[in-house]
């Protein structure tokens, strides 16, 4: 049995190839396996030196960073260890000691 991909719009494991495209029979969604190539090199978050990051990884703040909302600021050069990577304008999901959980940009971080 061939294995397809999930459907790239919602996610649905009952997809099936209809010659040279993909099909998602719950919510019609067609697409070709060069497409959905593309949507995974899209989805490869990069630090600021270009390199890219994982799940877990260790990362360091690059510049001063001012909380929203509260006087606080992440220090530049502050280490975060454990990242975790999500979706939207802000897509590292972290912990930093002594502020608790933050999201940041991965345009202002490195990876160690």
């Amino acid at each position: 049995m061939n294995e397809y991909p999930n459907c790239p719009k919602c996610g649905s494991a009952y997809t099936y190839e209809d010659g040279n495209v993909f099909v998602c029979p719950e919510c019609a969604h067609e697409w070709t396996a060069a497409d959905a190539e593309v949507a995974e090199e899209a989805t490869v978050i990069r630090d600021a030196n270009g390199n890219v990051l994982n799940d877990g990884d260790t990362i360091t703040v690059i510049k001063d960073l001012k909380v929203k909302g509260t006087s606080l600021v992440v220090k530049q050069g502050t280490r975060v260890k454990g990242i975790r990577l999500v979706d939207g304008d802000h897509d590292i999901d972290c912990k930093i000691d002594g502020l608790g959980a933050m999201k940041l940009k991965s345009e202002f971080v490195k990876k160690i």
